[in-house]
């Protein structure tokens, strides 16, 4: 009889024999962005989570870095009057998520910033790309992803994540960034996006949800997983740095498959807004320890395959992990 249950007996025991650990380094936290001075908003379906106009989010970035988090990924939130149904605010010179990374490169160069390169947030229907009748057209949604993107890059973001889920943007992205001159400039491909029930949350947050229909027809569907991989080999063919798998929670198989596949490539897994509530909900209501869910999930993610994890529990996680007394001080050192 082999004794297992001498690898768990006390809790130094345990933590001898961590596989799976998460450190700050591995997290990628989300900012939303928004237009005008001392803003600091929260968002009601997001608890903890806030708007930011430049200034403020330049001070909350400031406590993030001094936690050891060194990669943010921006989302542009701009008000319903500036949107049109080509999403032109997304895509001009001066746009809000540029302003944003100008201002954050300037106060912190050695941040990795990601930008997030769809039209949702922008566009009057709420569609990640131009509608025709009420289709998506994919072909004429492409360049203007690949301008949004180019207008990144030149204010200084060192990853573009286009999430629009139109076939052939990282491929578009790539062509007009290396044209340009760009070819540091690194693409986060949101390649194994599924058209999930998770994502309510994220689309109050950023006022991006439909204004009719829905995103099943761009999306993946998740009865699939085939498709996974054949999105994120077709996203490298067309020249992505890393890819991500989205959502997390319910999709550890396909973040498992994307690493056994691709295991030299960089794989990120996005924690999504319905996941992050989840918990949030199941602690308000007494249904179980919310520090503890937070790193339980956190490291599944972790141990399924995931190199870095977007999440919005990014800097509650750091700022209290210390404090855990299952962690070595060794681990704790690593973290900060």
């Amino acid at each position: 009889m082999k004794r297992f249950r001498n690898l768990r007996k006390d809790q130094a025991t345990r933590d001898q024999h961590t596989e799976v650990q998460v450190r700050a380094s591995d997290f990628i936290y989300p900012y939303f962005v928004v237009a005008g001075q001392q803003k600091k908003q929260p968002i009601a379906s997001l608890y903890g989570i806030h708007h930011f106009s430049i200034d403020t989010l330049l001070k909350d970035i400031a406590e993030v870095t001094a936690l050891g988090i060194n990669k943010i990924l921006l989302f542009g939130v701009v008000d319903q009057t500036l949107k049109d149904e080509q999403g032109t605010s997304a895509y001009l010179s001066d746009n809000l998520v540029s302003s944003a990374v100008k201002a954050v490169k300037q106060e912190f160069p050695e941040l990795l910033i990601f930008t997030d390169v769809c039209l949702c947030g922008y566009t009057s229907h709420g569609h990640c790309g131009l509608i025709n009748g009420n289709e998506i057209d994919n072909d004429t949604t492409i360049p203007l992803l690949a301008q949004m993107a180019l207008t990144h890059a030149q204010a200084g973001a060192d990853f573009v994540a286009p999430s629009a889920m139109m076939d052939g943007q990282v491929e578009a992205i790539r062509k007009l960034l290396d044209s340009k001159g760009f070819h540091k400039t690194k693409i986060l491909a949101y390649s194994a996006k599924y058209a999930s029930n998770f994502y309510g949350p994220f689309r109050d947050a950023a006022q991006s949800s439909p204004s009719f229909g829905d995103r099943k027809s761009y999306q993946m569907d998740y009865r699939t997983i085939d498709q996974s991989t054949d999105e994120i080999g077709a996203d490298l063919e067309e020249g992505a740095d890393w890819v991500m798998v989205k959502p997390a929670h319910a999709y550890l198989d396909v973040i498992q498959r994307a690493k056994s596949t691709f295991p030299q490539t960089p794989l990120v897994a996005y924690q999504v807004s319905g996941e992050y509530m989840m918990i949030k909900a199941a602690a308000a209501a007494g249904y179980l320890d919310e520090h503890n869910a937070m790193l339980e999930i956190l490291t599944a993610i972790k141990r399924a395959g995931a190199d870095y994890v977007i999440s919005y529990y990014a800097k509650t996680f750091v700022s209290k992990i210390t404090d855990r007394v299952d962690l070595t001080q060794t681990n704790c050192s690593q973290i900060h």
